[in-house]
């Protein structure tokens, strides 16, 4: 995350003392990224964050792969994943690559007895239906409807929910989630022609220190098992601090489109990128102005990646029959464009309101036996007149 920032207390030159009131020391640690090459930040912790006091039985989460190579447009229907009481229990791995993870999830309670810690992957968690809190050893960060949560690897998290209905789509990155390189200046500000600013972001606040000891289960995932670690000591101890590395928010709705005389290609929706797949959103914007223009996306093909549409709200255009929660896989090698008679239907429009994410993958995606099990069957065939 290319903004400083920082919370609570700390000492006024790194690596040096910090004593606590009774003349005892905090402990720092770096949580840092890219083998302290990368982006970092410095905590400060009541105790020892390293005190680990029993390893329980591991869990294996990797998805099971049901089609390997894959060619097939599918379209997914997400609200028929059914919701799971447990945060973890309810996230269905759908699409999967050595590069990143699709998924969704219909949590109903919030994380009480177990913290969780992610050292595979950053997780991006998109939020379509509920709001709640973000609670992390960093600060919180509350969120709603239409929330980006981007949570860095290594991030110990509890997310507590205000309501039951809850429906979220997450990925889970093997390589850092960043904003677009062309969005930002040599010294990382965010630029004039950027669809957002650092204004928009939900940065950590009220950072809350615990100074507990006893037994505190952290779910940790490395390498697709679930271990159960129990600490010494609550992770949430953390009094102070500072740098680069840590979790924010980013809503969809302060997303500014970008717009043109005549129909602008993927890349002016762009919000997250990493080095193996970038991240858009397709926001209500007014259409195209040509006076001739077609508002609706002209048939492309997918030469060099996968393309994931997730379907959040209102009117989409360029598909028939759409509904909220539904995900549509269009695999590279076949060409893909509007349904029939979405083209036509577009001509003379004036502006859209269809709420959308969408994630292109570079190297393909295979589908798992749970994706398998809410596709509709059908939708490869839905261009044949």
């Amino acid at each position: 995350m290319p903004i400083y920032h920082k919370l609570g207390n700390f000492p006024q030159k790194r690596h040096t003392t910090f004593t606590k009131q009774d003349g005892n020391y905090y402990y720092e640690q770096l949580f840092g990224t890219e083998g302290f090459h990368g982006m970092s930040s410095l905590l400060y912790h009541t105790h020892r964050p390293t005190q680990v006091k029993e390893i329980g039985k591991a869990l294996d989460v990797r998805p099971k792969i049901a089609v390997e190579n894959n060619i097939k447009a599918m379209m997914l229907k997400g609200f028929k994943v059914k919701p799971v009481a447990d945060f973890l229990e309810s996230r269905k791995t759908l699409l999967v690559n050595s590069d990143v993870h699709l998924g969704l999830a219909a949590p109903q309670q919030s994380m009480s007895d177990y913290f969780y810690k992610n050292a595979d992957a950053d997780e991006m968690i998109f939020v379509h239906k509920g709001s709640g809190t973000l609670k992390t050893f960093m600060g919180n960060i509350p969120f709603e409807y239409g929330d980006y949560l981007i949570i860095p690897r290594g991030m110990i998290y509890q997310i507590e929910f205000d309501t039951t209905e809850n429906r979220l789509f997450y990925l889970e990155s093997f390589s850092p989630i960043y904003f677009p390189k062309r969005y930002k200046n040599n010294f990382g500000q965010l630029l004039e022609h950027s669809p957002f600013c650092e204004r928009d972001l939900k940065l950590p606040q009220d950072l809350e220190t615990h100074d507990k000891k006893g037994d505190f289960t952290i779910k940790i995932k490395k390498q697709g098992i679930i271990h159960p670690v129990v600490y010494a000591s609550h992770p949430f101890d953390v009094i102070g601090w500072d740098g680069f590395n840590y979790p924010y928010g980013f809503s969809i709705h302060n997303f500014e489109p970008i717009t043109g005389r005549v129909h602008q290609p993927p890349p002016v929706h762009q919000t997250f990128e990493t080095d193996t797949f970038v991240v858009c959103s397709f926001c209500p914007r007014l259409y195209d102005y040509h006076p001739q223009s077609i508002p609706a996306p002209y048939n492309h093909s997918n030469i060099d990646s996968d393309e994931v549409l997730y379907y959040v709200d209102g009117d989409f255009m360029s598909r028939n029959n759409i509904e909220q929660g539904d995900i549509s896989l269009h695999p590279k090698g076949i060409p893909h464009g509007p349904a029939p008679g979405a083209m036509e239907r577009s001509i003379g429009q004036t502006k859209t309101e269809e709420l959308a994410l969408m994630v292109d993958t570079f190297k393909p995606l295979m589908v798992t036996q749970e994706a398998l099990d809410i596709d509709d069957g059908a939708y490869y065939k839905s261009w044949v007149e």
